[in-house]
């Protein structure tokens, strides 16, 4: 497997990471057997760069890789995110908090239900505009003080606010939806991190398995998929996108590999310092993704993909507009 630097940190992470917050929800019922299975096979394929967050499951995401890391704790780059609160018997009902009483309390937490001494990536996972940024970076500068966290990172954050965050603490990592079909940050945030020296951790680099081909109807969906909800695979723009994802099939099948690969060598054919960080439950797709990290595209393949999925061809936000709300525009 290729590998990445970290950041400035001196470390390296596997070129395509894995993603673990389908495992326990969001895309329909979890297997929990299925899971730990997937987590090896990573392992197995030289992935080690493990991406979680407190709010997946309501702690079982973490309670998950917990039990998985037991062992195997030193063959792990492990990142998980604080900020999204939610409420067990209520987990519909969210808000925001990147105080630093709650940044403390959130990764003792995580720490506990991870069941390790420290975490090497901590990231604000939604920022809350009422904490200056400088508060909530010193708060989580604090945990790296005391050995609890190595590297900091921050998610869906606009440029200006990654660099008055770098400027309290050197930031690692920036993790923000990245992938053909979601180009905000070729803006700004890809130039920012090159200049800055961050990893640029993209999320989501398969579309929510839509660039994979393998989403043709709303119908696919099983219940509390909320894929459901978002404006993306609804009606008329569902409709619209899959036309594109026909001529990611044909260019794919050219090139004698999947729909996937291709969406994630794009990714790292066009930027040294980005990461993908797919995710799946299935250790099927975890071999195939892996796969990805040996494939060259040509510049001229590169701009044929980027013509094909023109910003300006996707139809339907990313999100629904409760949580575009709490996402920085780039």
């Amino acid at each position: 497997m290729l590998r990445r630097p970290l950041g400035n940190t001196g470390a390296t992470v596997s070129a395509i990471g894995l993603g673990c917050m389908g495992m326990s929800e969001f895309y329909g019922p979890g297997d929990e057997r299925q899971s730990l299975e997937t987590l090896a096979t990573a392992l197995e394929q030289g992935i080690d760069f493990l991406d979680t967050a407190d709010m997946y499951g309501v702690g079982h995401n973490e309670e998950l890789l917990g039990r998985f890391l037991k062992g195997r704790r030193e063959r792990v780059v492990l990142a998980t995110k604080f900020g999204i609160v939610r409420n067990a018997g209520d987990p519909g009902t969210r808000r925001i908090d990147n105080s630093p009483q709650y940044i403390r309390q959130a990764c003792d937490a995580s720490l506990r239900r991870l069941g390790i001494e420290t975490i090497d990536l901590y990231y604000i996972h939604r920022r809350d505009p009422a904490v200056p940024i400088e508060d909530a970076v010193g708060a989580m500068a604090a945990l790296v003080k005391a050995g609890k966290v190595r590297y900091l990172g921050l998610s869906e954050v606009a440029p200006q606010t990654l660099r008055r965050a770098h400027a309290v603490h050197p930031i690692t990592a920036i993790q923000s939806e990245y992938s053909l079909w979601t180009r905000g940050p070729e803006r700004q945030m890809l130039a920012t991190c090159r200049e800055l020296g961050v990893t640029f951790v993209a999320y989501s680099p398969l579309g929510r398995a839509f660039l994979t081909g393998t989403v043709k109807s709303e119908g696919a969906f099983a219940p509390g998929d909320f894929r459901r909800g978002n404006p993306r695979f609804q009606g008329d723009a569902l409709q619209s996108n899959l036309r594109l994802v026909e001529g990611l099939e044909d260019f794919a099948k050219r090139r004698g590999a999947t729909s996937g690969q291709i969406a994630l060598a794009w990714l790292l054919a066009k930027h040294s310092n980005v990461v993908p960080i797919p995710g799946t439950k299935r250790p099927r797709y975890v071999i195939e993704n892996a796969a990805a990290a040996g494939m060259a595209l040509s510049s001229e393949e590169i701009g044929v993909l980027d013509r094909l999925f023109e910003p300006a061809a996707v139809a339907g936000d990313r999100y629904a507009p409760g949580a575009m709300t709490h996402i920085e525009s780039a």
